[in-house]
């Protein structure tokens, strides 16, 4: 155990939650490893972490990345490397959750940089209250696999798919989910947009949310959408909480 990564005892009235990074994957539609592309003139790593952190996270890394460890970018928190490279994100999942003792687990990808931090906030509350094994949101009808609220006990469970080659993370939380006799919560963004739950800090609506940064193409639609360089997060205090 990394004392760093949270296993130190916890204060009383900490939260018992770490955020993590997806940081891991290969980038080949990108041309290039995407941590330290530029998006509102700051690097999507950067921009994630500090996502992480807004929602009231201590924020890690997840993922085996050669850009991350060549010493570019100052001031990293400590990255966890995959637990066996090269098979996906479920191998940095499985890898962050061994590292941490705290009951939850928040991940995030690095191409996600239109997420707001109340919806992290938001997804995590709604795992503390219910005590489901895995939540995530839904848009349009669609269950979006990160990001991605992990009850640590469902570790066992991940690392058995991961060894008999069930590299689908969705697929993995579900059996998890199963394992522990409990269920993937989906929880749907519009209505919680709707109800004033989360919010965008730029008015940005909820269907613009998940756009992944998988090429230059899609780098060039996010910046557009954003509009100006990117405002801080919403502090996780002024968020509403789970009704």
């Amino acid at each position: 155990m990394n004392p760093a990564l949270g296993g130190r005892e916890k204060s009383a009235g900490a939260m018992d939650a770490a955020g993590f990074v997806l940081a891991g994957g290969q980038s080949s539609r990108m041309g290039r490893g995407k941590a330290l592309i530029s998006f509102a003139g700051r690097p999507l790593i950067v921009h994630a972490l500090d996502t992480l952190r807004a929602a009231g996270l201590t924020a890690f890394v997840a993922g085996s990345s050669t850009e991350l460890s060549s010493g570019r970018l100052d001031s990293l928190p400590p990255v966890v490397a995959d637990s066996e490279p090269g098979l996906g994100p479920l191998s940095g999942i499985c890898a962050a959750l061994s590292s941490t003792r705290h009951r939850w687990a928040v991940f995030l990808p690095v191409d996600l940089p239109l997420l707001p931090a109340s919806l992290i906030a938001y997804l995590l509350r709604h795992a503390e209250i219910t005590g489901q094994a895995i939540t995530v949101a839904s848009v349009s009808g669609f269950t979006q696999t990160f990001p991605a609220v992990l009850d640590c006990a469902a570790l066992p469970a991940l690392q058995s798919e991961l060894s008999a080659g069930h590299l689908g993370c969705f697929k993995a939380f579900k059996a998890a989910a199963e394992s522990l006799g409990r269920r993937v919560s989906v929880v749907p963004v519009e209505l919680l947009a709707q109800a004033g739950h989360v919010a965008h800090p730029s008015g940005l609506p909820a269907c613009r949310w998940f756009l992944n940064v998988n090429s230059p193409r899609d780098l060039e639609h996010a910046e557009s959408l954003s509009g100006q360089p990117a405002r801080p997060p919403l502090p996780a205090r002024q968020l509403h909480s789970v009704p």
